[in-house]
């Protein structure tokens, strides 16, 4: 059985299928000495296929891990300006890994760790109906009637925002802790929504990722998702 050279190397956990197939335009993966120039190419797996001239690894069973990511960090293999990365600082026996989706730098909280690049795309599409849970805690008068009217979307700046949920959990003075909800997670879509209707993030912590909990994660801790668990999650479509 052959598959798309993309998806293979998506497989290997290199990177995601859609940078894989960037890197095939920009001519720099080869099938047993012949340099691809389209992402239309199949393979069956038993080729020698290299990336700039190094040796894909072989495909590994796919696994995911749950990873508590601290803020400071950059959800980046490498960042231009020289900040700490997520990917720097994980432990040492864990294989060559990707994020599902990104937390930026001053977020914290639970992050999804894959060595498949095509389940890490997958488990971002907000058609597979997984949503993401936060805390935020915020500045700020809080107009509980713009909140709920997040749940239809909002445009922010031109761009627009599918629907959220947003609940006053607490509040301790000048600060107020949100339960925030939503289904997509476009780049800081809950600081800039908030901020379109008059609310600072001082702090976000994302608690779950779809059936995935951060639950008593410490900050910095890594735990892998039984096999088991991860089937059943991903029924019978997604092969392993």
């Amino acid at each position: 059985m052959t598959e798309r050279l993309a998806k293979y190397m998506a497989r290997s956990g290199i990177c995601s299928r859609r940078a894989a197939e960037e890197l095939i335009r920009q001519k720099r993966v080869s099938v047993d000495g012949h340099t691809v120039e389209t992402p239309a190419f199949n393979v069956c797996g038993n080729e020698d296929i290299r990336l700039d001239g190094e040796k894909l690894p072989q495909k590994e069973m796919t696994r995911l891990w749950l990873y508590h990511k601290p803020a400071g960090l950059v959800t980046s293999h490498k960042d231009e300006k020289g900040r700490p990365t997520v990917f720097e600082n994980l432990p040492a026996d864990l294989p060559r890994v990707i994020s599902v989706g990104r937390l930026d730098l001053n977020s914290e909280g639970l992050l999804l760790l894959t060595n498949n690049g095509e389940l890490s795309r997958r488990l971002e599409l907000p058609a597979n109906g997984w949503r993401r849970r936060y805390k935020a805690r915020v500045y700020g008068i809080v107009d509980e009637k713009k909140l709920s009217a997040l749940q239809n979307g909002a445009v922010v700046d031109g761009v627009s925002y599918g629907p959220i949920c947003a609940e006053v959990e607490s509040r301790q003075g000048s600060n107020t802790w949100l339960c925030v909800t939503l289904s997509e997670g476009k780049n800081r879509e809950i600081r800039r929504v908030l901020k379109s209707v008059g609310l600072e993030v001082s702090r976000l912590i994302r608690l779950s990722y779809g059936p995935f909990q951060l639950g008593g994660l410490k900050k910095g801790e890594v735990r892998e998702v039984p096999s088991k668990v991860l089937k059943e999650q991903l029924g019978a479509g997604f092969e392993l």
